[in-house]
């Protein structure tokens, strides 16, 4: 799926769930107080920037990715850019041999910027970056490299790493839809 870089935000509407890392049956949804842009999505022939990324940044990245999960399973995406579809014995949440990051993902990334901007990327990034070469545009390099995803973040909504949830959201269990 494709969305230009650094364009606005869109995908499923104006609602965000963040899952729980825990135990995975918790989530908390609100109307964004900031705005989202887009970054790292990116599709086979569709031109994007490549590079070598900071090594620092690659590292804070992916520490984001494992310890983030935005809209878990809207569905597994492959990565477009590896030569051959994932065998069916092959389980998709491994790396290929050769790779570092796995080439398929099940989700989203959220990481705040400057105040009142919020990037919202694929879990595939990391492996876009480290894999092929992708380097994001700078102020989201930036913004990667001044976030801590394992921060102290509000005690009322454990495990969810994530620092701008407002105060009327619910923390919510799966059992009580």
């Amino acid at each position: 799926m494709f969305y230009a870089e650094l364009s606005p935000y869109a995908y499923g509407g104006e609602d965000e769930e963040f899952t729980d890392l825990t135990d995975g049956l918790r989530f908390v949804s609100f109307q964004p107080v900031y705005d989202r842009f887009n970054i790292g999505w990116l599709e086979a022939g569709l031109t994007w920037t490549s590079g070598q990324a900071p090594r620092e940044f690659a590292r804070r990245l992916l520490a984001v990715v494992d310890a983030q999960q935005v809209n878990v399973m809207l569905g597994l995406h492959e990565c477009d850019f590896c030569p051959t579809p994932l065998p069916g014995s092959h389980p998709w949440y491994t790396p290929r041999p050769g790779d570092l990051r796995a080439s398929a993902g099940t989700g989203e990334i959220r990481v705040p910027g400057v105040p009142g901007t919020v990037f919202a990327a694929p879990s595939l990034i990391g492996h876009y970056v480290v894999d092929h070469g992708y380097l994001p545009p700078q102020p989201f390099i930036e913004a990667v490299l001044a976030f801590d995803p394992y921060g102290a973040w509000q005690a009322r909504f454990p495990g969810i790493r994530f620092p701008w949830i407002p105060e009327e959201a619910v923390l919510r269990h799966v059992d009580d839809e």
